[in-house]
Order: structure tokens, then C-alpha cells, then sequence
């Protein structure tokens, strides 16, 4: 495992991270300068999803041809166009061209984790990848508390710093990422049948036993956690009445605890347990902790439950990236990452609006025992499907050592 590089990828991955995270939270508050109403602001954040599941699964299949440090710069300057947008933003139209174009080259963490699998052996690889999900969780948890403080200024300030952020990750691409795709097989593949991208061949691969099952579990299990996220804030006020303050840092806990879980746990867990079985066991935590969520009473309560969902989500988010990238070619790798961010996106999209349906209709308890329930059906799809099959050896994953 290349310790340097994978440094170099989670400070990449931290700072693209940290400047998503500087607007996200204040999305809202600068559309409604602009008279957008409640509707309005969630179509703006949903065209950041809609707009990302259209560019990820391209983008990531042409780092497989180009490589991942090019189509790495293009993210990197899309990303930092989209904020320069919004931050000189003067009518509602400009914030959403500015997501949509952040969003139809928002690959940055697809093709980091590509990367990751490149500089990885197969014993390694979920561990590299937890590093990238713990960078993930670092910047979601300081960029919204920082984007917070730089609103007092204005509500672009933080666009125009999280460009400034954008343009510092170009600078340690250029300076500290060498480039994992050598001249022989860029020319192996320029000559190859199956060379330029095409959607047709990501369904293909899709089609493939080992890839559509692991990509079906994935999808599943982030459209559950996305009625969770997606809700949180609405359930934590209509059913403990608790404020934004409290809300924010209960949110920080779960996320220091991803983080801390990614950082130690995933690599002695993955050398002592296959990633199949972890990925099964991790369903199985959350699919009992979502109901007890949305069924409690206080604080103490909602804590203590949200200590092993937060584990149970670090987990299976890392070891199903890990198998993704196992069950595909080399030569797929950044397609088939590309098209499971493209499926998250969807689950970001569909998760809180049946989240808030079922707040509004039904009662605070029922996303979380909606979500429960998806999970508990998962199971057995995913022991019958993935985990027996691999553990058998009926199924196996492609094994590269680099």
C-alpha cells in the first residue's frame, strides 16, 4: 500500500469535501434572497443530484481511459466554476446553473476512490478506502460549522472561499498525484474494441451476477440511510423539539464516529472478517437501529442508538466500495464507481422526499421503520445473493494485486 499517495488523495478528497460542505448548509438561506419558495429550494438541491448522476458514471469511465489525474482537474475546475456561480450569483437561475455544473463534474470522490484501487492490493483496498470515507466525514463535519461562521459576512462568502479551496486541490494534484495509468495501457485501450464510453457497456457491466449484486445492495442500503438523513432535522424538531444548535451537533457525533470507525476499525476488521460478511452484519445493525431512531423519546436515547448506525454506515459504505471494486476489470474500475455514485444520487434525491411524505402523512416514527423495513427485506437477498455464493466460492471477485 502506497502510504504517500494515499495521503496525497485524502487531503484531496478532505479539501474537495470541505468546500461542498462550506455552501451546502446555507443553500437554503441564499435562495430565499432570491424569493425562492420551499419548493423551489428543494428542486435547487435536488439538480445537484440529478445533474451528478448524468456526469459521475461518464466521468468515472473516461478516468479509466484518460486517467485519473486528468479527469481529476477537470472535476477539480468544474467544481471551482460552480462555486464562482453561485458566488457572483445576482438571480435564482445562476444558483442553479452553478449546481448543475458542480454537480455534472462532481466525480471527485469517484475518482478518488478509482485511485485508491489502483495504489491498493485486494487485502488493502478497504482500509485505503476508509481513509477516503474518514476524509469524507472530516469535511462534512468542519466545512458546514466554518460555511456557518463565513455567512455573517455574506452568503457568497463562503462560495467564494470554497472556489479558493477548489483551486488548492488543483494545486496538489499537479504538484504531489502521479498519475496511475501508464502510456502502455492508455495505448492498449485507445486500440481496444471497447475503448471511448458508452452507457450501454456500464449496463453491461451492471448485467455481470457478482457487480449487479453488490450494486443492488449498495443502492438499497443508501436509499434507506437517506430517508434517515434526509429527515433528521424535520424529526428532530417535531418529535424531541430539540434546536438547530443541538441538531448540528448530534449530527458532528455521528460523524465523528464514522470517521474514528474508518480510520481504526476497517483495517483490522477487514483482515479478520470477509468484506461480504461485514457488509451483511452491517445491514443487519442498521436495519434495528433506523426503527429505535425514529422511536425515541430523548436525547439519551436517540444517542445511544445512533452509536452503532453511525458504525454500521462507516462499514458498509467502506467494504461494499471495496467489493465494487473487486467485481469489476481494472480497465472498469472508475465506470463502475461512477455508476454507483450516480445510483447514490438517486437515493439522495427519492430518499428524503418519502422521508418528509411519511413525516407529514404518517407520524415521526415512520421514516425510520420504513427504512428498518427495506433493510430487514434486504437481508436475506444479500446472504442468499452475495455473501453464501462468495463464501462458497461459486462467485468470485477479480483479484488484482495492483
Amino acid at each position: 500500500m502506497d502510504r504517500k499517495r494515499l495521503t496525497v488523495i485524502f487531503i484531496i478528497v478532505f479539501v474537495d469535501v470541505l468546500g461542498f460542505g462550506l455552501i451546502l448548509p446555507l443553500l437554503p438561506y441564499y435562495a430565499t434572497e432570491f424569493g425562492a419558495s420551499p419548493a423551489v429550494i428543494g428542486l435547487l438541491v435536488a439538480s445537484y443530484a440529478v445533474a451528478q448522476l448524468i456526469g459521475a458514471p461518464a466521468l468515472g469511465r473516461l478516468s479509466d481511459i484518460y486517467g485519473r489525474r486528468p479527469i481529476l482537474m477537470v472535476c477539480i475546475f468544474g467544481t471551482t466554476a460552480g462555486f464562482l456561480i453561485l458566488g457572483f450569483a445576482s438571480t435564482l437561475w445562476m444558483l442553479f446553473l452553478g449546481r448543475i455544473v458542480d454537480g455534472l463534474t462532481g466525480a471527485n470522490f469517484v475518482v478518488a476512490q478509482s485511485y485508491i484501487s489502483d495504489v491498493t492490493d485486494s487485502k488493502n483496498r478497504a482500509r485505503g478506502l476508509g481513509l477516503t470515507g474518514a476524509a469524507f466525514g472530516l469535511g462534512f463535519i468542519i466545512g458546514p460549522a466554518l460555511g456557518g461562521l463565513l455567512s455573517s459576512i455574506s452568503y457568497s462568502a463562503p462560495a467564494f472561499v470554497a472556489a479558493g479551496v477548489g483551486l488548492s486541490n488543483a494545486v496538489l494534484v499537479l504538484a504531489f498525484l502521479p498519475e496511475t495509468l501508464t502510456p502502455e495501457r492508455k495505448l492498449a485501450l485507445s486500440k481496444a474494441p471497447q475503448a471511448g464510453f458508452t452507457y450501454a457497456r456500464l449496463r453491461a457491466a451492471l448485467a455481470r451476477p457478482l457487480f449487479g449484486q453488490v450494486l443492488t445492495v449498495r443502492f438499497l442500503f443508501w436509499f434507506a440511510f437517506a430517508l434517515f438523513r434526509g429527515t433528521f432535522s424535520q424529526w428532530g424538531l417535531l418529535a424531541l423539539d430539540m434546536s438547530p444548535q443541538t441538531n448540528g451537533l448530534i449530527l458532528g457525533y455521528v460523524g465523528v464516529i464514522s470517521v474514528l470507525v474508518q480510520v481504526t476499525l476497517i483495517g483490522p476488521l477487514t483482515k479478520r472478517f470477509p468484506e461480504v460478511r461485514l457488509a451483511v452484519w452491517a445491514l443487519a445493525v442498521a436495519a434495528v437501529c433506523l426503527p429505535l431512531w425514529s422511536a425515541s423519546t430523548g436525547i439519551a436515547m436517540l444517542l445511544f442508538v445512533l452509536a452503532p448506525l453511525g458504525v454500521a454506515v462507516a462499514v458498509e459504505n467502506t467494504v461494499i466500495s471495496s467489493l465494487i471494486s473487486k467485481s469489476v476489470s481494472p480497465d472498469e474500475i472508475g465506470g463502475a464507481f461512477g455508476l454507483s455514485g450516480g445510483l447514490r444520487s438517486v437515493g439522495s434525491i427519492f430518499g428524503p422526499i418519502l422521508g418528509g411524505a411519511l413525516l407529514q402523512s404518517v407520524g415521526t416514527w415512520a421514516p425510520g421503520l420504513v427504512a428498518g423495513l427495506l433493510l430487514a427485506a434486504l437481508l436475506p437477498y444479500a446472504v442468499t445473493k452475495l455473501m453464501r455464493p462468495v463464501e462458497a466460492g461459486t462467485l468470485r471477485f477479480v483479484e488484482r494485486s495492483r
